[in-house]
């Protein structure tokens, strides 16, 4: 039986289960209600029922996401004050932006155009911090604005009415961009690139193969090797039916992804 490396556990996978899964939700029932106009939004819609319908799942799945930014935000606190694993803040293992970061991505370019040797990855990539930080910053600001729309009677009291005509401007344009890139740069990063075409099962699984690992985290490999920590970290192949969930979802989510990138790009050229 092949060896296998751990790299994401059954939380940390449900986690972006349910992210994902808000995501594709919001995106799905979003999209026609902002391109309400045309013709395709309202073949859409009625998919959910209505727009009426698709307006309540829409905050439906809003929920679900907020509510996964929160719990994700109060382990980092966790982790930070309580547990003083400082490591998340800075270190090879810190999703943190760091000088290490354009370092490698100059010379993963140069290796593009075979200037120069693969660089020599950590726990996280240049990339997987880019699409990180996008998605956090993005949860905020589209949730944020989502919920002066939301609730427009409570925050009235607050907030000034122009901040209501921004929050809806501001909403519609940042769900846009949001989709878009994760929909293209994101799953080219994590699906599409041809190293990995169609598919990586990591996130799914959780598990990668100890060869794929040596090549794709050797910075990562001499670390947990040079702190003894390499055998707690191996692990079983996935099963069959654990491999077999994964590319179902995955395969409706690039599917479910493609498609709303296509009706954006119609909606935008048709308009």
């Amino acid at each position: 039986m092949s060896r296998h490396v751990l790299r994401f556990d059954r939380d940390f996978r449900l986690m972006h289960g349910f992210l994902m899964l808000s995501f594709l939700g919001l995106a799905a029932t979003g999209l026609p209600l902002l391109f309400s106009e045309a013709r395709w939004a309202g073949v859409v819609a009625r998919l959910f029922g209505g727009f009426v319908v698709a307006g309540t799942l829409h905050r439906l799945f809003a929920t679900v996401l907020i509510t996964v930014f929160l719990i994700h935000l109060t382990q980092l606190l966790r982790r930070v004050f309580v547990q003083k694993d400082y490591g998340i803040l800075w270190g090879p293992a810190s999703m943190v932006p760091q000088p290490r970061d354009v370092v490698e991505m100059i010379q993963h370019f140069r290796w593009f155009f075979s200037l120069g040797p693969r660089p020599r990855f950590d726990r996280f990539t240049y990339w997987e911090k880019f699409d990180y930080w996008a998605v956090f910053w993005g949860m905020g600001i589209i949730g944020g604005s989502g919920l002066l729309l939301w609730f427009p009677e409570f925050f009235g009291r607050l907030l000034p009415g122009w901040m209501f005509n921004i929050a809806l401007l501001v909403h519609g344009e940042e769900a846009l961009l949001a989709v878009g890139f994760i929909f293209t740069i994101h799953f080219f990063n994590s699906h599409l690139r041809p190293d990995k075409f169609p598919m990586d099962m990591v996130i799914f699984t959780g598990r990668v193969s100890e060869e794929e690992f040596r090549i794709e985290r050797p910075a990562e490999l001499e670390r947990l090797m040079r702190d003894g920590r390499f055998e707690a970290h191996l692990t079983t192949p996935p099963s069959d039916t654990l491999a077999r969930v994964g590319r179902v979802v995955g395969t409706a989510a690039v599917t479910v992804g493609l498609t709303v990138v296509a009706l954006i790009l119609y909606a935008v050229f048709t308009h």
